[in-house]
């Protein structure tokens, strides 16, 4: 099993199945946290450095909050023209000087392989929170535990489970992630729904393939939704080469509750990993889901949380002290009501 403490977080390649499956214990442990039922105080006095040089809301808070869940303190740094590198300095001499600031640094780039490279000169642990169209190892883990939950709801399990992939499948980091975790596990059937210029790439296939999994590609929805997980994608305008081929992507792989009553099972769980784009044109996931007992994008948002707070202990070296630094939680709040 990997061993996390003092170690970056910068690719799934990095974990086997019994290191996944530890993530997703100390997880478990962070749930009262998240729920404010209980604080903890382990990290009192450590730094975050969160440095998020692409644009980001969702991924960049939960990083800061799980952090803060830990008792600890966050410095952000958003944006490449706000930072040093917009004035020549090296990704290497950025790590330097960020690491002798903070106790942990997560990272977000949009060039593929910059996390990595900035972690060649980190003293702290750093985590991957993305980096182009390469990996997203922290979203990969917290949809893998959103799956694992909510199959759980129907009485089965990630082994044997029918998942399809949909939508931008070639530029979205998510689903390459996602794949390649899932490698690790039994006999799961994979369905690649994206139009032709859009399919996954030939490396995913084959990490998929080479480990005995089942895969089918094809290029339309009709059909092919019938399955245990259905995970969309947004088109990534950004990776495109220009906006006028985005465009040409634009809507066509839009789920909403007819498609969903038509093409999915009853019990087929939709995911995202947000945003979603919601523009009338775009709509990959529609807004009349939103009352879909099966949409699980939010609770997706509270995995995030428990998964990076997770991390943050392993790589830390406190998982094992989180509950001996607990206190009360003095104030009224409603997530302990959930």
């Amino acid at each position: 099993m990997f061993s996390f403490q003092g170690e970056n977080i910068l690719s799934v390649n990095q974990l086997d199945r019994d290191s996944i499956e530890h993530i997703f214990s100390i997880a478990k442990k962070m749930e009262p946290y998240a729920k404010k039922q209980k604080r903890t105080q382990v990290l009192n006095g450590a730094i975050l450095a969160n440095l998020f040089f692409e644009p980001s809301t969702r991924t960049r808070v939960s990083f800061g909050t799980a952090f803060n869940l830990l008792g600890d303190l966050v410095r952000e740094t958003t944006g490449l023209q706000s930072s040093a590198l917009a004035k020549g300095e090296s990704l290497y001499d950025t790590a330097r000087v960020i690491s002798a600031y903070a106790d942990a640094v997560a990272m977000r780039h949009p060039d593929a392989g910059s996390v990595a490279e900035f972690a060649t000169g980190s003293d702290v642990p750093v985590i991957n929170g993305g980096d182009g169209p390469n990996e997203h190892p922290t979203q990969a883990l917290l949809d893998l535990l959103t799956i694992d939950r909510e199959l759980s709801r129907f009485g089965t399990g990630i082994d044997g489970m029918h998942i399809a992939l949909v939508g931008d499948l070639k530029y979205g980091r998510t689903v390459h992630s996602l794949s390649k975790l899932l490698s690790h596990y039994k006999d799961i059937r994979f369905t690649m729904v994206a139009p032709d210029g859009l399919q996954m790439p030939q490396s995913i296939l084959d990490v998929v393939d080479n480990a005995g999994h089942r895969i089918e590609v094809v290029s339309k929805m009709e059909g092919n939704l019938a399955a245990d997980i259905v995970y969309q994608t947004r088109i990534q305008e950004e990776r495109f080469p220009s906006q006028e081929e985005a465009n040409k992507y634009r809507g066509g792989f839009r789920i909403s509750q007819a498609i969903y009553d038509a093409h999915c099972k009853p019990s087929s769980v939709l995911m995202h990993p947000l945003p979603r784009d919601s523009r009338s044109d775009a709509n990959e996931l529609d807004n009349d889901l939103n009352n879909n007992d099966n949409l699980a994008i939010f609770r997706q948002v509270q995995n995030g949380v428990l998964i990076r707070m997770a991390l943050f202990a392993l790589t830390l070296g406190v998982e094992n002290q989180v509950e001996k630094h607990e206190v009360e939680v003095p104030w009224f709040s409603r997530k302990r009501e959930s």
